[in-house]
């Protein structure tokens, strides 16, 4: 009786409990989170569970850059037009097109149970962190969604949505017309001249480094401050070090103590266009697809911009077809675009891909096949070195030129499911002891040991070199003992290939034309005796880059010629008369901003942070940092570069190097590491510009991966909540 009674008692104060309340929760997993800051602000997240170790990651990186954090989300969901105003609408509407907020919320459902816990700690670490942070006013999004992952999954710049054209979208929903001809090459011209982005993915292997261990170097080239540092460990097999897209749940590129990987952007065709035959039948829309006629997919969707200080709507219809979502237009027939639309298996491949300790768990994970705007180079602690060309390849019929749009009521044109990982363009081991991709063919991606062009589609890659590839090739070969230090170092060799093409041309013109341009002589002088390496001091860099981006903008491009193949024209082919002037009208132009053409180079191109915001603003009348690394398209390694017009005299960088890491593979796992400014998005943080001088100088600090490292080097430590 005595037993019941008590039974009963303790079931009632068990029903009497109140459930726990969502801040509650949060505060209980926050308790099983540890964040250790470096010396660098660096967050070390130690977690219990994955799921931990995702809200402290969240929570963090809200710490350092919330503003990024939340655009990224604004921009990837659909809504920038209510922070930006109408101008951002057809991004909006592109992001619509692919997938709405009901779809997004029907993908995390269907998603496996972990990968769902993942998203709820998502959301759950940013939302705890502006539960403790009132002071943060959001532009726009107050509350953050387990759902929202799903837009923004694979990791890259934008991913291959940013390379459908929001003018072909606003000119076809607007007007329903395709775009006129001259816009289109305006919008053709504005992307050739635009500062080249990329990656170079190199890795050695131990055949040829001093300690017999293979190694990794990691080398995006996005806009600064696109992405933080992190370490990110949990008890149940995380330990990932690297770069993450700021708002994302794993680590991009990176590295844990097994393997490591960097992602490059492929020139795999991963995306077609189907010129679609709509057929209007009693007020419906059809469009053919072999002897049948096919419902069009129709459906509307309103979305609000902002106007002044109020908000106002716009609906738009919205199209699709079994390719994808009508896009734009192509003489009078409806296009689509195909692209990979796969959010949940992007998203596990993304994190799953984090936790590989070998290859052959490495290369399993590779068939998931949803990276799709990406190469991946590879090493690990087994010694191997790999490369993997783009990770989702359809198949298609040959006898079609996918290089344009083909005719999508042909079923012959239709995608023939995926290519295969060993179907794919792949390299492992080559005997040559080292692989490179540096966003050009893969066909030289290791010398004599590279894949041959006629083995695969032609589809599977165009076979265009660079000036960074041929850069890379000639530092690689023949080379051995390589250190950590002595990766660094070649990472930032000084040749830029592309003027050895272009300046002789010039100064061959002038010698041949010498009377006639007495003005030009002692410039073509300081030319004549340059060696084509970059360097802070250099005079012969300044007048280099000015002329080469001057014939980027006015030169002739002859027809069927690619960027690298430009350059060679002008300074062989190209009449002398329209070499001589347009160096001098750089001259000129130095001359107007500066009073004199002899400028060092890192005089003019420089490094400046003002502020947190997302465009940075520059002044030449500030505080800024000497910088003598030159642009990628010059063949720099070490590319630096301004993506947009600055509004100044002085050159100041906007992309290029940004997170940079050298791994070493072995016992443990060794990296040294590089941030373009610093960790925090906060001006009045300290660590806010604190490895500026450090970017310049290259001096990389040693990544803490060890915990032991990591505690002495420990700035700060705390769980999300505790004050940072």
């Amino acid at each position: 009786m005595r037993i019941t009674i008590l039974a009963v008692l303790f079931l009632f104060i068990s029903c009497s409990e109140k459930p726990q309340t969502e801040v509650e929760q949060w505060e209980g997993q926050a308790e099983n989170i540890t964040i250790i800051r470096d010396d660098f602000g660096v967050p070390h997240i130690y977690g219990k569970k994955d799921a931990d170790a995702v809200f402290g990651l969240l929570y963090a990186q809200c710490e350092d850059d919330f503003n990024r954090v939340e655009r990224n989300y604004i921009w990837a969901t659909g809504r920038l037009a209510e922070v930006e105003g109408e101008d951002a609408l057809y991004s909006d509407l592109r992001a619509k097109l692919f997938m709405t907020e009901e779809e997004a919320k029907a993908n995390y459902e269907k998603s496996p149970e972990w990968l769902k816990e993942l998203c709820d700690a998502f959301a759950d670490g940013i939302n705890y962190y502006l539960h403790t942070h009132p002071e943060v006013e959001p532009k726009l999004l107050t509350r953050f969604e387990p759902w929202m992952p799903m837009y923004f999954s694979e990791g890259s710049i934008g991913g291959d949505i940013e390379r459908i054209s929001t003018r072909k979208i606003k000119r076809f929903y607007e007007s329903g017309m395709e775009l006129p001809e001259m816009e289109a090459l305006e919008i053709k011209k504005e992307e050739e001249m635009a500062e080249p982005q990329g990656s170079n993915g190199i890795a050695i292997s131990g055949d040829l480094t001093e300690s017999g261990n293979a190694m990794l170097l990691i080398n995006p080239h996005t806009s600064f401050y696109f992405r933080g540092e992190v370490h990110v460990v949990s008890e149940e097999g995380l330990n990932a070090y690297g770069a993450v897209t700021w708002g994302q749940f794993f680590v991009y590129q990176g590295f844990n103590e097994k393997t490591g990987w960097m992602h490059t952007s492929t020139y795999t065709d991963v995306m077609d266009e189907f010129k679609e035959t709509i057929v209007n039948n009693d007020g419906k829309l059809f469009y053919q697809y072999g002897e049948e006629l096919r419902p069009v997919d129709s459906s509307s969707v309103t979305l609000k911009y902002k106007d002044g200080e109020s908000l106002k709507e716009k609906t738009f219809p919205m199209y699709r077809t079994h390719h994808g979502p009508i896009t734009h237009q192509v003489g009078d027939q409806w296009t689509a675009s195909a692209m990979m639309w796969e959010p949940v298996k992007a998203l596990e491949q993304s994190y799953i891909r984090t936790k590989q300790d070998g290859y052959d768990g490495f290369r399993e994970m590779m068939d998931i096949r949803t990276n799709s705007s990406n190469n991946t180079v590879y090493a690990d602690a087994e010694g191997n070195i790999a490369y993997f060309h783009g990770n989702f390849v359809p198949k298609r019929d040959t006898i079609f030129d996918y290089t344009e749009p083909v005719d999508g009521s042909n079923p012959k044109t239709d995608w023939q499911g995926l290519h295969t990982v060993d179907e794919n363009i792949l390299v492992l081991n080559p005997e040559n002891g080292w692989i490179q991709n540096c966003n050009s063919t893969p066909y030289t991606s290791a010398l004599e040991f590279s894949p041959k062009q006629e083995d695969y589609p032609n589809y599977m890659s165009r076979n265009q070199e660079n000036f960074r590839g041929i850069h890379a090739i000639e530092l690689l070969t023949g080379r051995s003992g390589y250190t950590l230090d002595g990766l660094i170092e070649m990472a930032h060799d000084p040749y830029l290939p592309a003027f050895e093409a272009l300046i002789p041309g010039l100064v061959r013109a002038y010698n041949e034309n010498a009377k006639a341009h007495p003005e030009l002589q002692e410039p073509i002088e300081v030319l004549q005796e340059w060696d084509f390496t970059t360097s802070k001091k250099s005079i012969a860099m300044t007048l280099a880059h000015y002329y080469g981006t001057l014939c980027y903008s006015k030169a002739e491009r002859p027809e069927g010629m690619y960027s690298m193949e430009w350059v060679e024209y002008w300074g062989s082919e190209w009449p002398d008369a329209q070499k001589l002037d347009m160096f001098q009208e750089a001259l000129s132009i130095l001359e107007k901003d500066f009073g004199t053409w002899k400028m060092p180079w890192g005089e003019v191109n420089r490094y400046q942070r003002l502020n947190g915001d997302i465009r940075q603003a520059f002044d030449d009348a500030k505080p800024s940092i000497p910088i003598g690394f030159a642009s990628g398209r010059w063949g720099a390694l070490a590319a630096y570069g301004a993506r947009y017009d600055n509004n100044t005299k002085k050159i100041y960088g906007t992309r290029g190097n940004s997170f940079v890491a050298a791994v070493e593979f072995g016992d443990k796992v060794k990296a040294k590491t590089m941030l373009a400014g610093g960790q925090s998005g906060d001006p009045e943080s300290p660590h806010f510009n604190d490895q500026a001088q450090r970017y310049a100088d290259k001096e990389f600090k040693d990544a803490a991966f060890y915990k032991e490292d990591v505690l002495k080097r420990a700035e700060v430590t705390y769980s999300p909540g505790e004050k940072y």
